[in-house]
């Protein structure tokens, strides 16, 4: 009488391994979302802190007489008149040539997929004589900025109220 050994696997085999990879695969999807999710909302805070300070900043140095007249005005409560003027090499008062930028670029906004969302367009923005919950900006400065997505965050706030 002759055995032979059979090497392999069987069908049923194989059926039990693809089940159980799919049963893993289906409760890890769930969190890998979830970690997408949270990178992005850090990066939004991230960028949404920056922006802020840059603002302040600006704003502060106005105050100061740090800055040129030309871009400190009391008309425009001494806050910038858009997004792009934080990344322009501003002159400092005093008749130097010295020059100072609040941002190297605008960050990008993560909750909007547009082409534009590394734009200063891709910001919702509100001027000092805006309602603080306006979505409307009346212009003449950028007091704050926000996110234009309608979307839920993971507190259950909407990114357009950070």
């Amino acid at each position: 009488m002759r055995h032979t050994l059979q090497k392999g696997i069987t069908l049923i085999e194989l059926l039990v391994v693809i089940a159980i990879v799919s049963i893993l695969a289906s409760a890890a999807m769930p969190l890998s979302r979830l970690s997408v999710k949270r990178a992005k909302e850090i990066e939004l805070r991230g960028a949404l802190r920056s922006l802020r300070m840059a603002i302040d900043a600006f704003k502060k140095d106005c105050t100061e007489k740090k800055l040129s007249s030309d871009y400190c005005k009391s008309e425009q409560d001494n806050y910038p008149e858009s997004l792009e003027k934080l990344t322009e090499p501003l002159k400092l008062a005093g008749g130097l040539d010295k020059t100072k930028k609040y941002l190297r670029r605008i960050p990008r906004d993560p909750m909007t997929a547009s082409e534009s969302s590394d734009k200063a367009d891709a910001w919702g923005m509100r001027s000092y004589s805006d309602q603080p919950d306006s979505f409307q900006w009346g212009g003449g400065n950028v007091y704050d900025v926000y996110s234009k997505s309608e979307a839920i965050a993971l507190d259950g706030t909407k990114y357009n109220s950070w």
